[in-house]
């Protein structure tokens, strides 16, 4: 049977004295503190350069994590192109800010 391997920093480290290896828990996601509905929302918008392509980014959404999903879902189906949500923000692959800008007035989000 293999012996496991330790990590440089366990070897010969007593956890149980209080001690943790914090590099084995994973994030977890945080719900937004309050929820807002639609008209409420602020939203500002960024764009990035990720690997040489553009990535645009819309936040903060103040949702839950089932809604803040299924608009992503629905944002992609309009625009025609990929995203993904990170700490309640989204982000979508391509210079997509004017698009997105009306897509998201057209279902009621408040903007800057």
């Amino acid at each position: 049977m293999a012996k496991k391997k330790k990590n440089l920093f366990e070897i010969n480290t007593d956890f149980d004295e209080g001690w943790q290896a914090d590099n084995k828990k994973k994030k977890e996601a945080e719900e937004p503190s309050e929820i807002k509905i639609p008209e409420k929302h602020r939203l500002c918008f960024a764009k990035e350069k990720r690997r040489g392509k553009t990535v645009t980014i819309v936040k903060p959404f103040y949702l839950e994590t089932g809604a803040i999903k299924q608009l992503l879902k629905q944002l992609k189906s309009k625009l025609g192109t990929g995203g993904t949500v990170k700490d309640n923000s989204l982000e979508f692959q391509g210079e997509l800010q004017e698009k997105l800008r009306s897509v998201l007035k057209q279902l009621g989000y408040g903007l800057r």
